[in-house]
């Protein structure tokens, strides 16, 4: 509408209407018909601007599609399904979900690992689907992605030892250790070892901590008591200097004269060559201490 008035418009007709016959306005009524020009002008632009946007629709707005890896990973996130622990009876996704092709169980990650812990702690290497009445056994590759690793080396450990014969495996002695070890029966039977865990000496015969200077035969006499650091030192220095001691209450002692019987604070009288009861002269007056 607004073009046929303004294409219709004859402007003779305007400039006949505005001047007025009397000369001294007609300053005035230019200066109106100028404005009214200009007026026309702007609505002429107006109507040619309509037109154009109607013939020519602006185009669709082109927004850059997303990298195809992010789309990749919204596809995955949104591709994880939910899934039930049968065990906490929590829902979870799948990727946290453990299951096996043997049975239609499915638990989580989380209480997967705490079975199998339970289970090796008993000494069980044998673990079991937690299922009802479900014998499927779980097998270590099977399940080692979805258990942490102190539970991995454990169930290792608790493999090893079926392996191995019990007459053949023993510990570290030392606590703070206390590795598996094979004793290999072959070959030379050697005292000292050194343990490959830990780089301590210890006794190959008797399990326990190098006993420097006292040998195997009188360190197995021992009672647990006398088997101490400090006791074995003694021992070692009384070897050095050739004391006896008392077969009744382990006590040293150190001749420095006299004949070889001994009468010890105890009351128990020994001969100190062969540190056995005294009988006469005639039995140990030959005994010496070696």
């Amino acid at each position: 509408m607004a073009k046929e008035n303004v294409s219709d418009l004859d402007f003779t007709d305007i400039s006949a209407l505005l001047v007025p016959e009397n000369e001294e306005h007609q300053g005035d009524v230019f200066s109106l018909y100028a404005e009214e020009l200009q007026l026309q002008e702007t609505l002429m632009g107006s109507v040619i601007i309509s037109q154009m946007k109607m013939s020519n629709p602006p185009s669709a707005l082109m927004i850059e599609p997303p990298p195809a890896e992010n789309l990749q990973e919204a596809g995955q996130s949104s591709s994880l399904e939910m899934c039930f622990c049968e065990i906490c009876t929590e829902t979870k996704e799948s990727n946290q979900m453990f299951t096996t092709d043997r049975c239609a169980h499915s638990y989580c990650s989380d209480c997967i690992s705490k079975h199998v812990a339970a289970k090796i702690e008993d000494s069980i290497t044998k673990v079991t689907c937690p299922g009802l009445n479900c014998e499927t056994v779980l097998e270590l590759e099977t399940c080692r992605v979805k258990l942490s690793k102190e539970v991995i080396g454990v169930w290792e450990e608790a493999l090893c030892k079926e392996l191995i014969n019990a007459s053949q495996r023993f510990y570290c002695p030392f606590r703070d250790c206390s590795a598996m070890l094979v004793a290999d029966n072959e070959g030379e039977t050697i005292n000292v070892a050194e343990c490959p865990f830990c780089h301590r000496l210890f006794c190959a015969r008797c399990y326990v901590p190098w006993h420097s200077g006292v040998e195997c035969e009188v360190y197995q006499k021992l009672n647990e008591d006398e088997r101490g650091r400090d006791d074995l030192m003694v021992m070692v220095i009384a070897k050095e200097k050739k004391w006896s001691r008392c077969p009744n209450c382990k006590f040293f002692v150190e001749r420095t004269e006299g004949c070889p019987r001994i009468a010890c604070r105890c009351g128990f009288q020994f001969c100190y060559g062969c540190e056995s009861p005294w009988t006469s002269y005639e039995t140990h007056g030959q005994c010496e201490r070696k």
